[in-house]
């Protein structure tokens, strides 16, 4: 299967992998700077971001999207990078929200 065929981690050969659990540090959030904002119209909830965020601040919806909890979320951006749909942006954080 050639690399542009892999679309979601659900077609990768099957291998062990951990799946992340968010808060082993307690909440976390409001240590963040920017926060990741997912737009649902360019999603093709492939997962990527859910599989390969370091906090696991990412879950899975009801209908399969990828939903950020920013009670966990560091804004970190690793889920931003990964996204090569371009679909999750970082934008700053508002003093005193």
């Amino acid at each position: 299967m050639a690399e542009a065929e892999l679309r979601t981690y659900r077609d990768w050969p099957i291998a062990p992998i951990s799946r992340p659990t968010p808060g082993a540090l307690g909440l976390t959030g409001t240590w963040r700077t920017f926060r990741p904002i997912i737009h649902e119209e360019r999603c093709t909830k492939c997962l990527m971001c859910w599989l390969l965020c370091p906090e696991g601040a990412i879950y899975v919806g009801e209908e399969g999207e990828p939903v950020v909890n920013y009670d966990y979320c560091k804004g970190c951006g690793v889920c931003a990078s990964e996204c090569r749909y371009g679909a999750i942006e970082m934008v700053r954080e508002e003093v005193g929200a």
